[in-house]
C-alpha cells in the first residue's frame, strides 16, 4: 500500500443511489448501490441477490446508457451477491481486488489455520473479471475512479475516490462504526486503513450503509478516537487480571443492546490480535477466541 494518495481533479457526473431492501443491525437501512456516469455507467457493489433491487438498477438507467462497470469495494453477500446476474444482464466487466479471502495480511494468513473463519457474510462463490489494486485507475467518458486499498473490515477492502468523493463501503460509514473480525478482519489495518485516508482531505463520503459523510475529517478523526478509546478500556479491564473474550466484550460494551454484544466480540478479539502482534498482551494457550488474554 503506497504511502500517499494521487487524487485528479474534481469531476462530477451523474451519480444516483439506490438502497436495497435489505435492512438489519448490521447493514442499517440497506446497502447502497451506486451509479455513476452518464452513457456508459459504474456501478458500485450491486449489493444482495434480490429480484426488486435488480429491477431498480436496470429501471435507474437513463434512456440509451448502459452498465459498463461493476465495482465492488468487498466480497460480502450485502455487496456483492447481486453480481453474477446484473453481469450476466449487462455484459458489463467486474472490478475487485480479489476473492473474499484475497489480501488477508501475513499475520491473519497465519492466524486463519487457529481462528475459526469469520465465514457469515463472505461471499466464497464471488471472483472477479479483473482484479484491480491500490492506485488502479478505471475510467468512463465522463468519470475517473481511482482505487484505494484500505483493509481493516475485509483484506481485499477497496474504496473509490472520484475527485475528492470518496466511495468508503464498510470502511468509513456515518451511522455507526465498522465490524473488524478475524481472520477476515484485520484491527492494525483498518487503524493503518483509517490514517491513510486521512491524509486526503475529502469533501464527502459516500458509504456501502446509510446517508453521506458531509464532514469526512471529523469522522475520520472520530473513528480513530473511538477505537484508541476502545483499546485503552480493554487495556484497563486487564490491569485487574487475566480476562476471556466474553468477558471483555460485556465489560467494554456497555453502550450497546444485548444482541450485538456477539458482533462486538469480534471487535475486541480483533483489538486483542493487534495488541498482541504489538507485544502489549498475550494469550494462553495460543492465540484464539476462547483464549485467557494477559498484560505483557
Amino acid at each position: 500500500m503506497s504511502s500517499g494518495l494521487q487524487i485528479g481533479p474534481r469531476i462530477a457526473p451523474p451519480i444516483r443511489c439506490l438502497r436495497a431492501a435489505n435492512p438489519s443491525p448490521l447493514t442499517g437501512s440497506g446497502t447502497n448501490t451506486w451509479m455513476i456516469g452518464g452513457a456508459q455507467v459504474a456501478v458500485i457493489d450491486p449489493g444482495p441477490d434480490l429480484d426488486d433491487h435488480l429491477q431498480a438498477i436496470l429501471t435507474a438507467l437513463p434512456t440509451g446508457a448502459r452498465i459498463t462497470t461493476i465495482l465492488v469495494t468487498h466480497a460480502h453477500r450485502d455487496h456483492s451477491a447481486l453480481v453474477p446476474r446484473l453481469a450476466a444482464l449487462t455484459g458489463a466487466e467486474v472490478l475487485a481486488y480479489g476473492t473474499a479471502i484475497d489480501g488477508r495480511s501475513p499475520l491473519m494468513t497465519a492466524l486463519a489455520a487457529d481462528l475459526p473463519p469469520s465465514t457469515e457474510g463472505l461471499d466464497l462463490a464471488f471472483r472477479p473479471d479483473r482484479r484491480i489494486a491500490d492506485g488502479d485507475r478505471i475510467t468512463g467518458p465522463d468519470w475517473e475512479l481511482a482505487a484505494i486499498h484500505t483493509p481493516g473490515h475485509l483484506g481485499g477492502h477497496l474504496c473509490f475516490a472520484l475527485g475528492d468523493t470518496l466511495f468508503s463501503g464498510d470502511h468509513v460509514m456515518g451511522w455507526s462504526t465498522t465490524l473488524v473480525a478475524p481472520p477476515d478482519g484485520d484491527m492494525g489495518a483498518y487503524m493503518a486503513s483509517l490514517a491513510r485516508l486521512q491524509q486526503q482531505r475529502w469533501s464527502r463520503l459516500l458509504p456501502g450503509h446509510g446517508d453521506a459523510v458531509a464532514d469526512p475529517t471529523q469522522r475520520l478523526a472520530d473513528l480513530v478516537t473511538h477505537r484508541l478509546a476502545r483499546e485503552a478500556a480493554l487495556l484497563a479491564e486487564l490491569q485487574r487480571g487475566p480476562r476471556a473474550v466474553p468477558d471483555l466484550t460485556r465489560a467494554v460494551y456497555t453502550d450497546i443492546p444485548q444482541h450485538l454484544l456477539p458482533a462486538a466480540a469480534h471487535n475486541v478479539l480483533a483489538h486483542l490480535v493487534d495488541l498482541a502482534s504489538r507485544n502489549l498482551v498475550s494469550a494462553h494457550p495460543i492465540l484464539h477466541p476462547t483464549a485467557v488474554f494477559h498484560l505483557i
